[in-house]
């Protein structure tokens, strides 16, 4: 299974802020635990990724099968790319095993300034 491309909003004239994604996934029930895990296998390799700003996984609090997922690209450019790493395809097959349905998204606009993480030690 390859992954299909989203139809991705286009920034704004002038947007000149990072292109922001909120995806949603539904664990088949009682495999909320090994989505994570599989999340978490390629956490680094995304991270790593030149133009990748920020990732983060999150589990609901009330519904360990639902995880949320938020990025932060540099362009809407980065994100397509990323979309067609090898490990992402991969990712897209293994989920397919633990994800019944499609993710659910959000496409955002940053609207403040972009700020980088702050530690939160």
């Amino acid at each position: 299974m390859a992954l299909t491309l989203p139809d991705l909003p286009r920034p704004t004239a002038g947007e000149d802020t990072p292109y922001c994604v909120i995806a949603k996934h539904r664990a088949t029930p009682g495999q909320g635990s090994a989505l994570v895990a599989r999340m978490l296998k390629d956490l680094q390799a995304t991270r790593s990724e030149a133009s990748c700003l920020q990732f983060h996984i999150h589990r609901d609090r009330t519904d360990p099968d639902l995880i949320v997922i938020y990025e932060v690209w540099r362009s809407i450019d980065a994100l397509k790319s990323h979309f067609g790493k090898a490990y992402v395809q991969s990712f897209v097959v293994d989920a397919g095993e633990l994800e019944p349905g499609d993710m659910e998204t959000q496409w955002l606009e940053m609207l403040s300034p972009y700020a980088s993480g702050r530690d939160p030690g």
